[in-house]
């Protein structure tokens, strides 16, 4: 037997390994800092549930609520941990081009590990409790283990992939439309030609071996029958969390059919919005990306002409899609990237070239950039409607002239390829650093927190106030806080409910006039009970108010990702005699 061979780490594995490291920071740092959204705590709650033993009804994303059911009875519940698989697969799926080196090509894989670390839309995914983060990771890994000669491996993956919620049938008609579109492509391949007397003539195909007998011991394979054995046993023991939660495997086929029912049920996501997004957040692998499928176009890459494809399907699957969510556009970004890559892969032909005249121009073009962006971001402060502004909106197309003549002297006073990579690493770095930026909004690091098209809304508000008022009153009570009961009357919030997970909660549609519940809270408005209450209105939603922007509003949103902001109310009453300055009084009856 061979001895094995040593690790020897190189500058490529260092280099993967910085790209996990800024995945990291971006889906892990400050994970649990924002509370639950709704759609959010549906799912952490009925993990939590499981944890209590109640054995709840569990939705369309068996695979979130059990792994992070098996979290929270080990370490507790927190934000942090709803969130943390979300966050690891996003960061998993940053080594899959490793996966694909052979095939791409070692500087194309390593250019979409980068991007796929930093793209806002994925780190806005890896972000979200319960969201599609989970079904993209998991059926990336099923076909890179199938094309690994991973049966075994693939077929875990593909029962887990298949309990991931809805998103995972979006997922998988995207890559069946594709592969219907692109089964031809790369199967008519022109015999090579040899040159004899000058005259060009085809050589001859091989001999094919003799096809095996089509039939059913053809098509299952020793290797794919592992992987149906596999991926069958990982759906019963994930979908039922080792017979402990059997209800979850009813949510295998409840994920299909919320996926259907998408199909003729219209969900509040205006069209413009995942058209938006895609130029707003990912102008990098989407020029890019064109670029690669233009150059695979024109030299007749089958690669290239399928990912661009894929991409294709998926982005017209996320518009025209009835029951449509912005997180639907992730689809389109993988293949997107991987073009990208595949582009950025032809731009490394340094060796020979001046490195003073590449430096000069670069730095100019990067210098233009700049100034063309603050200029831009100098127009939020002036009024678009009054005459004088608009010289300023006319300025910047000379950004764009300038950009465009400096290049051109670099043409034809060095060289072209002194120009194109100029050109190109220019526009490659100044769009790296717009990704990152609009990766950190998207991951709610920046303060004020910023107005993004990614996640559901309405996005839960100050929710730690509330929970830290109605502690204090339990605490100057009871001794304790958590231990007066709460009272909600016809608020229905998931959200609300994950706040108070460890209070004993009341739901109620109305209240008896000689009720005295200790905590009420109500939406708007007064009540009236056989005591007295004293009540404080306080934040619980907030939505972007889209349809009141004006020009302005939008450039803000643009430059700074501002938008205006409506929030929805709730009221916390507390029972007078509860309160500090009025310890004497007792409930009347």
């Amino acid at each position: 037997m061979e001895p094995m061979k040593k690790f020897q780490p190189t500058l490529e594995h260092a280099l993967y390994a910085l790209a996990l490291v800024i995945a990291a920071g971006l889906r892990f740092l400050h994970l649990g800092a924002l509370p639950l959204s709704d759609y959010e705590a549906t799912w952490a709650l009925q993990a939590l549930r499981i944890v209590q033993g109640l054995r709840p009804g569990i939705g369309p994303n068996p695979a979130y609520v059990h792994l992070t059911a098996i979290l929270f009875f080990i370490f507790g519940t927190t934000n942090f941990l709803a969130r943390f698989w979300p966050a690891l697969a996003g960061c998993a799926l940053v080594l899959a081009p490793w996966f694909l080196r052979g095939r791409f090509g070692r500087l194309a894989a390593l250019a979409v590990a980068f991007g796929l670390a930093i793209d806002p839309g994925l780190v806005a995914m890896s972000h979200l409790a319960g969201g599609p983060m989970l079904a993209i990771t998991l059926l990336v890994f099923t076909g890179l283990m199938w094309m690994e000669k991973r049966p075994v491996l693939a077929g875990v993956l593909a029962g887990l992939a298949l309990l991931s919620g809805p998103s995972i049938w979006f997922g998988i008609l995207g890559l069946v439309l594709a592969w219907a579109f692109a089964a031809n492509i790369g199967k008519k391949v022109p015999a090579p030609v040899e040159e004899t007397g000058g005259k060009a003539k085809r050589k001859p195909a091989a001999p094919e071996a003799p096809a095996k007998a089509a039939g059913p011991g053809r098509f299952f394979t020793d290797e794919l029958r592992a992987a149906l054995l596999w991926g069958v046993g990982t759906l019963l023991v994930g979908g039922t969390l080792f017979l402990l939660s059997p209800k979850g495997l009813s949510g295998f086929g409840a994920s299909a059919w919320a996926s259907l029912s998408g199909w003729w049920t219209v969900s509040d996501t205006q069209f413009w919005q995942p058209l938006l997004a895609l130029p707003a957040y990912e102008i990098l692998p989407l020029g890019f990306g064109i670029a690669g499928a233009v150059r695979g176009i024109l030299k007749r890459d089958a690669d290239s002409l399928r990912l661009a494809i894929w991409a294709l399907v998926a982005f017209v699957l996320s518009l025209i899609y009835p029951g449509k969510q912005v997180s639907d556009l992730v689809w389109a970004l993988l293949p997107l990237w991987a073009l990208a890559g595949l582009e950025l892969s032809h731009h490394f032909d340094f060796a020979g070239q001046n490195m003073w005249e590449f430096s000069a121009t670069f730095a100019l073009v990067i210098a233009v950039l700049v100034f063309g962006w603050l200029k831009l971001a100098d127009l939020t402060t002036v009024d678009l409607s009054a005459s004088t502004s608009r010289i300023n909106i006319y300025i910047l197309p000379a950004f764009l002239l300038l950009i465009f003549m400096a290049l051109a002297l670099a043409w034809t006073g060095w060289s072209a390829t002194i120009a194109r990579l100029a050109g190109v690493w220019s526009f490659t770095v100044a769009l790296t650093a717009f990704t990152v930026a609009m990766a950190t909004g998207s991951a709610g690091l920046r303060q004020p927190l910023t107005a993004e098209l990614w996640l559901p809304e309405p996005r839960t508000s100050r929710v730690d106030v509330l929970l830290k008022v109605a502690s204090q009153i339990s605490d100057l009570n009871r001794g304790y806080a958590e231990q007066l009961p709460l009272t909600i009357l016809q608020v229905d919030s998931p959200a609300l409910h994950w706040v108070f997970r460890d209070w004993k909660v009341q739901d109620v549609s109305d209240l008896a006039p000689d009720a005295t519940p200790e905590l009420l809270i109500t939406p708007p408005g007064n009540v009236s009970l056989a005591v007295k209450y004293r009540g404080e209105g306080l934040p619980l939603y907030e939505h972007i108010t889209w349809d009141q922007a004006t020009a302005s509003d939008w450039l803000k949103w643009i430059i700074y990702r501002q938008a205006p902001i409506a929030r929805d109310d709730i009221i916390l009453w507390v029972r007078a005699d509860l309160m500090l300055d009025d310890q004497s009084t007792q409930p009347t009856p």
